[in-house]
């Protein structure tokens, strides 16, 4: 009997000592990503938190704790209430806009019976451009006087703004550039999340009466991308809110801040007027709208997405 009991208890012990030697081996495989993910990203939050509290300036070697005094700055900041105005502006205008285009030309590329390597290829080329390259380019297309899309609107008869000079114009042109800088990517993530519907739920939705493409677009597409879609929100928003080049790029936050947003004001204290300690407090606030705008996205979103 014992020598049954004991035979029984080898096998568990070597399972349980195979699993162990499992377990340290994934640790140890995982160990570079660990270490890398706490210098780069779990320490430098810590600081930024820590700094939001002093008074530290570059360049001043003694600081001391100043509590909330920072954040309480915040709200009677003009430029800060301004640029999150604008950021809020600029957001609502690039996400959804390029959402529905990356839609529009993922479904248009899927339905080409030829093709569709150019046409992926010619849309994803602004996601690989550099934007400080392609700056010359925007000047040029949005020059006052001799810009082609003025050229157009005198050759209609319409009034020639001052794209990127005019208080009133600037931020909506920024936008113009930050959807041609996105539409390429959401098409990429679209195609892929299209690519993977099966096409026997087409040919099932004919049958039971979806005959126009409309109809098997709610029907069938339109499901089948929920969880695309959801990424595709996460991500477009996130990129417009933490939209930077183009704006230092082309206006640097001109004219009179008309198109500066949260990370440009967030540079310029921290790096152009030194005072680190109230940027890190402007940090913590852009990092907290940017938790809270996800948790929300997935809070209502998430529910209204099929999982296949």
């Amino acid at each position: 009997m014992a020598s049954i009991v004991a035979g029984e208890i080898r096998p568990v012990a070597s399972s349980v000592r195979h699993e162990r030697r499992g377990a340290r081996t994934a640790w140890l495989l995982a160990l570079p990503a660990i270490i890398l993910i706490l210098l780069f990203v779990l320490l430098p939050i810590v600081a930024v938190i820590f700094l939001g509290f002093t008074d530290f300036e570059l360049g001043v070697g003694k600081f001391r704790f100043v509590g909330f005094e920072n954040y309480a700055e915040l709200f009677t900041d003009r430029t800060f209430r301004k640029s999150l105005w604008n950021t809020t502006l600029y957001t609502a205008i690039v996400a959804p806009v390029s959402i529905l285009l990356g839609l529009g030309v993922a479904m248009l590329i899927e339905g080409e019976g030829w093709g569709k390597s150019f046409f992926r290829t010619a849309y994803f080329l602004p996601v690989v451009s550099l934007i400080v390259a392609m700056a010359t380019v925007w000047q040029y297309l949005f020059h006052p006087t001799i810009g082609p899309l003025n050229a157009l609107l005198g050759l209609a008869g319409l009034p020639k703004p001052n794209w990127l000079g005019a208080s009133s114009t600037a931020l909506y042109s920024l936008s113009i550039i930050g959807v041609w800088q996105t539409v390429g990517f959401n098409m990429v993530l679209f195609l892929a999340g299209l690519t993977a519907i099966p096409r026997e739920l087409y040919a099932a939705a004919e049958i039971d009466g979806a005959k126009s493409s409309l109809d098997r677009f709610f029907l069938v597409t339109w499901p089948m991308l929920g969880p695309t879609a959801l990424f595709v929100t996460t991500i477009s928003v996130i990129n417009a809110v933490k939209t930077f080049e183009t704006v230092k790029t082309l206006t640097d936050g001109g004219p009179n801040h008309a198109s500066e947003v949260l990370l440009f004001t967030i540079y310029q204290e921290g790096f152009v007027y030194m005072k680190v300690g109230y940027a890190s407090a402007m940090t913590v606030v852009f990092l907290a709208i940017l938790v809270v705008m996800m948790f929300l996205q997935y809070r209502f979103l998430d529910r209204r997405v099929h999982y296949s």
